[in-house]
């Protein structure tokens, strides 16, 4: 998901991300935005182990037509209405070992009704045909022959959208011969179809949130390089492999510093992706960034900070996960701090510095007017931008606050334990505060309590004199 605005940057640049801060609220699907208390999201009565996916989407007609199979455990004993988030995708047909099930779509939610109710742990497997034609979640570009998912998954998948729901994934999307793609885990195969149509089958072992499923197929130039444990694979419809090349030079030196200071090692393919436009998305495995930004990193290798901040993601957003969407701080100050650390790695203390500076001044701006908030949020519904300022550079800076106060030693051996603890798992604040208190042999309540629960009050304003005095 998209860095925060940083200054200093040339205007260009500037721009852009500062319109990515408009448009971060996407970064928490949308069918996500109608969240209320927990028990109201879709999917709360059950666990979904397994999806099972095909996909083809019509590029030139902008549809796609898909089917899932949805493999999942009941939670609730008697549970017999189950929600799926379906955005606006229009359902065919609902039935379990080819038996039809009675089903509705209501708003953006999918309802399945089984036949009887279930007991908590039982086991079933829904089997959902549908079609759509996605205004958002999935962007069609016929001039370049591209298609590419875009934050919102049930726009292009039913599934449950909710961060704390983990499943595997089996991807497969037909698309045009001659078109390359890139999906979630490990190319399972590659085959040709009637119809100049070509199938792939990607196979994602690690149970993974929904948000970071997806996909991007175009007719794009290909380079790579070789990271510590993987293939590195770089790809564009405009840039050429020697381009490329250069532009992310830095991506398996990235993989080792974030690998280093979480305390595991980024293992299998990663991906970097060039399209159309897009204020830029971390995926599970691979980024889609634009190629306008790709350009201006050419011209400024400064300016990788959105690249570094999505590769960030592979640890903390997408392995190290927010609880649900009040704590969202969680992913992205993470990820945008993340990013900073590793500008200073890169290119020295200065580097960092500006980044914190720029952060600063954005805090203090929300301060004074009024809009500073606390890091956690009780929903996350309609965020406006000074929400997502708060998010992504209020909480990188507390990271960076905390930098200060435990020491470098303390605070990544807390990095590092908070990671390793929670691999593959959600979190909440109160989980990160409690790893780093245990590394630092510190009490920390005071300091969340100022910077992550709580917000500072705007400054006192001076009096106005009494002109009649």
């Amino acid at each position: 998901m998209p860095a925060a605005t940083t200054p200093h940057r040339p205007s260009r640049l500037r721009a852009r991300l500062a319109a990515a801060l408009a448009a971060a609220a996407l970064a928490a699907p949308l069918a996500a935005a109608a969240q209320g208390a927990a028990a109201a999201r879709a999917g709360a009565n059950l666990d979904v182990l397994h999806y099972s996916v095909r996909v083809e989407p019509d590029i030139a007609g902008k549809t796609l037509r898909g089917q899932v199979s949805i493999r999942l455990a009941l939670r609730a004993e008697g549970a017999q209405q189950l929600e799926f988030d379906a955005g606006e995708l229009e359902i065919e047909k609902v039935s379990e070992r080819g038996r039809a099930l009675v089903f509705e779509k209501v708003e953006q939610r999918l309802r399945v009704r089984l036949p009887q109710p279930g007991k908590s742990g039982e086991r079933h497997e829904i089997d959902v045909v549908y079609r759509g034609a996605p205004r958002y979640g999935l962007e069609f570009h016929p001039e370049r022959s591209e298609v590419y998912t875009i934050f919102s998954t049930s726009q292009w998948l039913v599934c449950i959208d909710a961060p704390s729901e983990r499943a595997s994934l089996d991807l497969t999307l037909t698309v045009p011969s001659g078109l390359k793609a890139v999906g979630n885990g490990r190319l399972v195969s590659k085959s040709a179809l009637g119809g100049r149509r070509d199938s792939y089958r990607w196979r994602q072992d690690q149970p993974m949130p929904s948000y970071v499923y997806g996909f991007a197929a175009g007719r794009y130039n290909e380079a790579g390089g070789t990271g510590e444990n993987g293939e590195l694979r770089f790809l564009s419809a405009e840039l050429e492999g020697p381009q490329l090349r250069k532009l992310f030079a830095d991506s398996a030196d990235m993989l080792r510093f974030f690998g280093r200071r979480a305390g595991i090692r980024y293992r299998g393919t990663y991906s970097q992706v060039l399209v159309a436009k897009t204020i830029g998305q971390e995926l599970d495995g691979f980024a889609l960034l634009s190629e306008a930004y790709g350009r201006e990193v050419l011209e400024k290798p400064e300016a990788q900070g959105l690249i570094a901040h999505e590769l960030a993601h592979q640890w903390w957003g997408n392995m190290v996960t927010n609880r649900d969407w009040g704590q969202f701080w969680l992913n992205e100050g993470f990820a945008n701090f993340m990013a900073a650390a590793y500008l200073e790695h890169r290119f020295g203390e200065a580097a960092y510095r500006e980044r914190v500076d720029g952060w600063k001044r954005r805090v203090d701006k929300l301060r004074e007017s009024g809009k500073d908030h606390a890091l956690v949020y009780a929903n996350w519904n309609k965020p406006t931008a000074d929400d997502r300022a708060v998010v992504y550079q209020k909480g990188a800076y507390v990271l960076h606050l905390l930098r200060e106060e435990l020491g470098e030693r303390a605070f990544w051996r807390g990095v590092r334990t908070y990671t390793r603890a929670y691999y593959g798992h959600s979190v909440t604040s109160a989980d990160l505060r409690q790893v780093m208190e245990r590394a630092s042999g510190r009490d920390l309540s005071a300091f969340f309590a100022r910077w992550v629960d709580g917000a500072e009050p705007a400054p006192a304003m001076p009096s106005r004199p009494d002109p009649a005095k």
